[in-house]
């Protein structure tokens, strides 16, 4: 029979909603229903124990060169190899990077004297972009802005296609580093920092003497000339550090610290350098990624910096903990300003990870 509208309501008034337990298990055998609860990966102090599995990432471009090196401080690692997995993004390569990153993961991965690494993924993509490789071309002015949008989008996809859910912690390792401590996962894992990134220099030999020469300016402290620039300047452009057209006044990271002083001292940063970078996996997976556009005219790296603090995520940097990058030799447009002793930020000792430090829960 027909009832109005009233009547239906007065009528479901009468049913009982059936109770449903929902601690009672549930069996479904059905090969294509995959449950996955994140609730159990953290990203603790105690990886080792927990056995949390880290995902070393490595962005390739015309890297044959440097491969060799790479996997030689790479097996050294002491972090357990078979909870680490790699993966590399090789993109508008012309040399034969591709032939020589297979034979070096197959001699890794079959080498007698060392466990093998978890799993090892290849990706490519090309997206166009074709800035020589030359060290004048490639850190020249008018590049930067192209070029670190381009480094964004390579990082994006090499972290969306290789992040995986059982994933801790990522670490970002340039194919370019000469010379880093084999326990430099552990090191910055028991810092307990949502983004940490060492110190970056290079070896340079003059008279018979290393001059120890800093190279990565883009990790650094924001001063307020950089926030009156940033205010300043027409939306899309992207600040690069360094060079003599924008000057901000950013205390640099790279013109701090000594590696004979106590490495776990640390210094909160506003924008990082992509040479070493230790993240918590939920970081990403929160979003933070690395814009391949201006955000708060910065790109890449510093994009990603600037865009982690936005969300609530604390970034670090160790100013002591050197990592050794080839030397370049960059020479030209570059050209850092002397920084007023007033506004030099002085690392600060590493606080105990069990107090509250500005990091998101």
């Amino acid at each position: 029979m027909d009832m109005t509208q009233n009547e239906q309501v007065a009528w479901a008034d009468q049913l009982h909603t059936p109770i449903i337990n929902h601690h009672a298990p549930v069996e479904i055998n059905e090969s294509t229903i995959q449950h996955l609860n994140l609730n159990k990966i953290q990203s603790t102090t105690d990886a080792l124990e927990n056995k949390e599995r880290i995902l070393i990432l490595t962005p390739l471009k015309d890297a044959s060169q440097y491969l060799p090196k790479y996997f030689d401080l790479v097996s050294k690692l002491t972090y357990p190899h078979h909870l680490i997995d790699l993966a590399f993004l090789v993109s508008d390569t012309t040399d034969d990077t591709l032939a020589t990153l297979a034979m070096e993961l197959d001699r890794l991965q079959k080498n007698p004297d060392k466990v093998p690494f978890r799993s090892a993924t290849i990706i490519e993509k090309d997206f166009g972009f074709k800035l020589s490789q030359a060290v004048k071309d490639r850190h020249s002015f008018e590049a930067q802005g192209p070029r670190r949008k381009a480094l964004g989008r390579a990082r994006n996809y090499l972290l969306a296609t290789a992040l995986k859910p059982d994933h801790s912690w990522v670490y970002w390792r340039d194919v370019d580093i000469v010379e880093s401590p084999a326990k430099i996962i552990e090191d910055f894992i028991a810092h307990d920092r949502d983004v940490l990134v060492p110190n970056v220099w290079f070896h340079r030999f003059k008279n018979g003497q290393d001059i120890e020469g800093r190279f990565d300016y883009n990790s650094w402290v924001e001063s307020w000339r950089g926030r009156r620039l940033a205010k300043s300047l027409p939306d899309g452009v992207v600040l690069a550090e360094g060079y003599k057209k924008y000057k901000t006044g950013r205390t640099y990271m790279a013109l701090m610290g000594d590696w004979r002083d106590n490495k776990d001292e640390e210094i909160e940063l506003d924008g990082i350098g992509g040479v070493n970078i230790i993240v918590k996996a939920d970081v990403h997976r929160s979003g933070i990624n690395f814009p391949c556009y201006a955000f708060e005219h910065q790109a890449e790296t510093e994009g990603f910096a600037k865009m982690a603090k936005a969300a609530g995520y604390g970034v670090y940097g160790l100013p002591n903990y050197v990592v050794w990058h080839i030397d370049t030799e960059e020479k030209g447009e570059w050209e850092h300003e002397e920084i007023p002793q007033e506004e030099v930020v002085k690392p600060v000792p590493a606080q105990d990870p069990g107090k509250p430090d500005g990091k998101s829960p």
